[in-house]
């Protein structure tokens, strides 16, 4: 999947607002993409666009070589906000799409979908209410919900949102076994740069308004992949190439009115600083402890 010299403004002149401006890259077929950069710089609106809700003021979106002109169950998105109809048990949402769609008959989408639910950890919640499930759960039933339609691309916006960080660790190794198990083509998109580069096989970062891709990052690290690598010599490396290329953007973001990204303006601060040469007491210079 490609966006291809994206110009996307909302508005007339005078108060016309441009978030994207020849905005290009290509979500990686087979692969977990995900996309991140300052706060309010426009993630949403590109994820829109993916999804056909959209369409561009210039520029194309192409799928397979085919344009992009409406939504389609090609390309899902499983939203901040949780989507699970209330009136239906867990395993009837999960089943709902290929019933709508007629892609499974009955007996095998239960059968897909009870699989699913093993592989998220909800395998004894089937027949329970999405009002009955904590926040993490009801996440794990959106994304068996999503994969069981098979899309093309799946379009993943900050899913894990607003989750306390323990519930968030386990959703993200959750989904971590889903990809690896199922291998779909994902966008992710995300304001966490520890999350990015740990999912991520590649992560495309981007500017401030108006908004076009800065860098894209090949994430080397083995899978499958767990939370203990976080901790590794590469992952840190590979998260200070990330860092290092988003500070920039979030010190503009954070000029413009962004508040959001001072939080990141603060934690590069304090990190460099961190990697300050210490001072040599002999009054030779400096030395590196």
């Amino acid at each position: 999947m490609t966006m291809r010299s994206v110009r996307m403004a909302f508005g007339v002149d005078p108060n016309l607002k441009l978030v994207l401006n020849d905005c290009s890259f290509t979500v990686t077929k087979g692969k977990l993409n995900v996309l991140i950069g300052p706060s309010g710089c426009g993630k949403t609106t590109i994820v829109n666009l993916l999804a056909g809700y959209e369409r561009p003021t210039n520029g194309e979106i192409l799928l397979d070589g085919q344009p992009v002109t409406r939504p389609g169950w090609t390309r899902l998105v499983v939203f901040q906000e949780t989507a699970l109809f209330p009136w239906l048990t867990v395993l009837d949402n999960v089943v709902f799409g290929p019933a709508v769609r007629g892609a499974l008959n009955p007996d095998a989408a239960r059968r897909e979908a009870r699989r699913l639910l093993e592989l998220v950890g909800l395998q004894d919640f089937a027949d329970k209410y999405p009002l009955q499930l904590s926040g993490g759960m009801q996440r794990r039933a959106e994304l068996a919900r999503a994969i069981i339609n098979e899309p093309t691309v799946m379009l993943m916006d900050e899913p894990f949102r607003g989750l306390d960080a323990m519930t968030r660790m386990l959703m993200q190794e959750y989904y971590l076994r889903l990809f690896e198990e199922v291998g779909r083509t994902n966008l992710f998109v995300t304001s966490e740069l520890d999350e990015a580069v740990l999912l991520a096989d590649r992560v495309i970062v981007l500017t401030n308004r108006p908004t076009r891709v800065k860098r894209i990052i090949d994430i080397d690290l083995p899978r499958p992949r767990d939370i203990a690598m976080v901790g590794s010599r590469r992952f840190l490396e590979l998260r200070q190439q990330a860092l290092d290329t988003l500070h920039e953007e979030a010190v503009k973001a954070f000029a413009a009115g962004a508040k959001n990204a001072a939080d990141l303006v603060e934690a590069y601060g304090r990190r460099a600083k961190a990697r300050m040469p210490a001072p040599d007491r002999s009054g030779r210079g400096s030395r590196v402890p």
